[in-house]
C-alpha cells in the first residue's frame, strides 16, 4: 500500500507489469463493464424519460470497456510510455467525472415528469 503514495509508483515510464491478482481485477472490471453494456443495450430500447440515461450509461459502459481493454494490451505486452501508471489515474478520474454528469443528468428526470405532468393537465383542458 505504501507503494501506491509514491511518486515514482504513478510516473515511472517503465514500470513493472500488473501482478497476477491485479491483472485479474482488471480483466474482471473490463468483464463487468462489458457485461453491464450488453444488459443496457436492452434497457435502451424501451421508450420512456429514462431511455436518455440508459444511451449516457450504455455508452459509457462500452467506452470505458474499450479503453480499459487497451490500456490492459498495453501493460501486458510492457509497452513502456502507454503502460505507465499514471494512464490508469487520469482514466479512473474521467470515468469518475463523466460518471458524475451521467447522474446529474439523473436528476433532472424528476423536473421532466412533473413538467410532462403539468403539460398533460393543462392539454387536458384544450380543445
Amino acid at each position: 500500500m505504501t507503494n501506491l503514495l509514491t511518486l515514482d509508483f504513478w510516473f515511472t515510464l517503465r514500470p513493472a507489469p500488473l501482478i497476477p491478482f491485479s491483472q485479474y481485477l482488471f480483466i474482471g472490471f473490463i468483464a463487468l463493464l462489458v457485461l453491464f453494456a450488453i444488459i443496457l443495450i436492452f434497457i435502451k430500447m424501451k421508450t420512456g424519460l429514462y431511455r436518455g440515461f440508459f444511451k449516457r450509461l450504455y455508452t459509457f459502459c462500452l467506452s470505458n470497456a474499450v479503453i480499459g481493454a487497451i490500456f490492459f494490451f498495453f501493460n501486458y505486452e510492457i509497452i513502456p510510455f502507454f503502460s505507465a501508471r499514471f494512464w490508469l489515474g487520469l482514466w479512473a478520474l474521467v470515468m469518475i467525472v463523466w460518471l458524475a454528469l451521467i447522474l446529474k443528468k439523473l436528476q433532472a428526470i424528476p423536473r421532466q415528469k412533473k413538467q410532462q405532468a403539468a403539460d398533460k393537465e393543462l392539454k387536458k383542458y384544450l380543445p
